[in-house]
């Protein structure tokens, strides 16, 4: 299983990290795997000596890309972690129980896709076997973790890792599991070959995902076949229309309903970060949530007992209008604030 993971030492992001005189950095305070012992009992270890949460990332694009979309999600993770690590830790946030985990290798798989065209008819096929591969990768790491009983946080790529995640959920709890998602996008698309809008498709059609809902979805970006799919599944969603333009139900009472239903099976928590308006991603819009929705919905969902996990995906910094630098920024910044409501709100839990 380890071969499917790159586990971080100090010296991969010491790079990133920065010093100031009297002041202590998340960085500072959190931990990283002991590389001495085998990785599935080191994080075994890491729950007995209080560890509660793993950081994970996810650096690709081939989901997104074999799903007709835009690159740039396998920078997500670092401009993260550039954010993340440098934050003030005070009395607001327990840095201690979070553990820096590393990433999945996906090295080899990335280099495959580099040259690869999504308009392209062969080449959309062999990135979307490239995406299945992902899947194996993401879900053995998952299930390492999930094994240990920590609460894994991943961060980068595209929603195909969806897939990966409740898979490893599903089969650690030998039953099918839950999700609720921030998303204008259901990501029911056909079983039409792996990418980053079939993920819950795929885990409903393998019995790995017994109820879902969707917050936030957008009634002009699904098709009808989705919209027909998700009705004959059991599945159900609150639109953005009906939260944002109709206004007929607000955000808060609208995730607090959908959880209150999922409360019988280990719950995902899952952020499109496309749901968010100006976020640089690989469908950018004007026209969705602000970064307090959506730090508003993860509370609310990572409130309830039964959330064993935080993904979030789909930032593409290269996709800012202004540039790279200002995606990175953005990304770091937003991605972080999203992951400190989960850490606060399981926390209070």
């Amino acid at each position: 299983m380890t071969d499917y993971l790159k586990i971080y030492e100090r010296a991969a992001v010491e790079h990133l990290c920065t010093r100031r005189l009297n002041e202590q950095k998340a960085w500072q305070a959190l931990s990283l795997l002991d590389t001495h012992v085998n990785a599935q009992q080191a994080l075994i270890d890491a729950k007995h000596f209080g560890i509660r949460y793993v950081l994970v990332g996810v650096c690709e694009d081939i989901g997104p890309r074999a799903n007709l979309g835009n690159g740039g999600s396998h920078q997500a993770w670092p401009a993260f972690l550039k954010r993340f690590l440098n934050q003030s830790h005070n009395q607001f946030l327990n840095h201690e129980r979070v553990l820096l985990l590393g990433e999945v290798a996906l090295d080899d798989l990335h280099q495959q896709a580099t040259h690869l065209d999504n308009k392209n008819d062969d080449d959309l096929a062999k990135l979307r076997q490239l995406c299945a591969q992902i899947d194996t990768r993401v879900e053995h790491v998952l299930a390492m973790i999930f094994a240990a009983g920590l609460e894994p946080i991943v961060i980068g790529g595209g929603h195909n890792n969806c897939l990966g995640i409740l898979r490893a959920l599903s089969k650690q709890y030998n039953k099918p599991v839950h999700a609720i998602n921030l998303d204008p996008h259901a990501d029911f698309r056909a079983c039409e070959g792996r990418h980053s809008g079939n993920g819950f498709r795929y885990a409903f059609e393998e019995n790995h995902l017994a109820d879902y809902h969707v917050i936030g979805l957008h009634e002009f970006k699904n098709n009808q076949a989705i919209l027909d799919a998700l009705k004959n599944a059991h599945f159900t969603f609150n639109s953005y229309q009906d939260i944002q333009v109709r206004r007929t139900i607000d955000l808060s009472t609208a995730c607090k309903q959908a959880t209150a239903r999922l409360s019988k099976a280990p719950l995902g928590v899952e952020v499109d970060l496309d749901s968010i308006s100006l976020m640089p991603v690989s469908a950018y819009t004007n026209c969705g949530f602000s970064v307090a929705d959506a730090e508003h919905f993860v509370h609310v969902a990572a409130s309830n007992s039964n959330a064993h996990y935080l993904h979030l995906c789909e930032g593409a910094p290269s996709q800012h209008p202004v540039g790279l630098e200002a995606g990175m920024n953005d990304a770091g910044q937003i991605i972080t604030a999203l992951v400190n409501a989960y850490l606060q709100a399981r926390e209070a839990g």
